[in-house]
């Protein structure tokens, strides 16, 4: 989708993430490739094969960022994650192996 170095990863953490520890953003980038890095980075709080309510994705966005809710329309609109179509159940849809040099570390 994007062509992302670590250069991109790093600025990233030095301009949007507030805290690593935990993953904490100071607010959601206006351009794509940005939205998508910090996407990458809070998938990890995903686990493959579980099913989550609305509400339980909002409660693993939330902590991470203000706008949680529009941030889990851009993880439906970019293929992070599947929703039934009345909006009842969650899933992660991207493979984390694929995203593993997006994760955090302390």
């Amino acid at each position: 989708m994007f062509e992302i170095n670590k250069n991109d990863i790093d600025e990233i953490i030095d301009r949007v993430v507030l805290t690593k520890k935990p993953l904490i953003f100071k607010h959601i980038p206006a351009r794509e490739k940005k939205k998508y890095i910090i996407m990458c980075m809070m998938m990890f709080v995903f686990e493959k094969d579980k099913v989550y309510t609305e509400r339980e994705v909002n409660e693993l966005l939330k902590p991470m960022i203000d706008d949680y809710v529009m941030m889990r329309r851009y993880m439906i609109d970019y293929g992070f994650l599947g929703r039934t179509e009345d909006g009842h159940a969650y899933w992660l849809i991207k493979d984390l192996e694929t995203i593993k040099a997006f994760k955090i570390e302390e």
